[in-house]
């Protein structure tokens, strides 16, 4: 027995029709799919790019190690010396920079893929 599919007209402004089409994309739904998932009581689920994650990740683990590195460094007064005071600051300076450049990338590549404060793309505004 095939259920005959019905049509349900709903209003909206054009930015609410372009709005609900990105949620429904950033859910991998069809916008059919989407409204008749919110309309039936259940939150679809965004569905967050990982692929990139992993090389978050890997980012993440580079700045720690970084981090690490700068420590040793900091704290061996010896080796400081070995490369010259102003090459040693010189050095480090670099190395902050580079630090920064990564976090910066990392940041950038995180908030691509997951909304401010932890809430994936396309979350719906006004949920608490």
């Amino acid at each position: 027995m095939t259920v005959k599919a019905v049509v349900i007209k709903v209003y909206a402004t054009p930015e609410e029709k372009a709005r609900i089409a990105t949620n429904a994309g950033i859910c991998s739904r069809s916008v059919s799919a989407y409204v008749r998932t919110l309309a039936t009581g259940h939150e679809p689920k965004p569905r967050v790019e990982l692929s990139g994650m992993a090389e978050a990740f890997k980012l993440h683990a580079d700045l720690g190690r970084l981090g690490g590195l700068m420590k040793m460094l900091l704290t061996n007064d010896e080796r400081l010396n070995d490369m010259g005071r102003d090459m040693g600051m010189a050095t480090i300076d670099g190395v902050l920079m580079d630090i920064r450049a990564t976090m910066a990338t990392l940041k950038a590549m995180v908030a691509d893929r997951v909304g401010v404060g932890g809430r994936a793309k396309g979350s719906r505004e006004g949920d608490s």
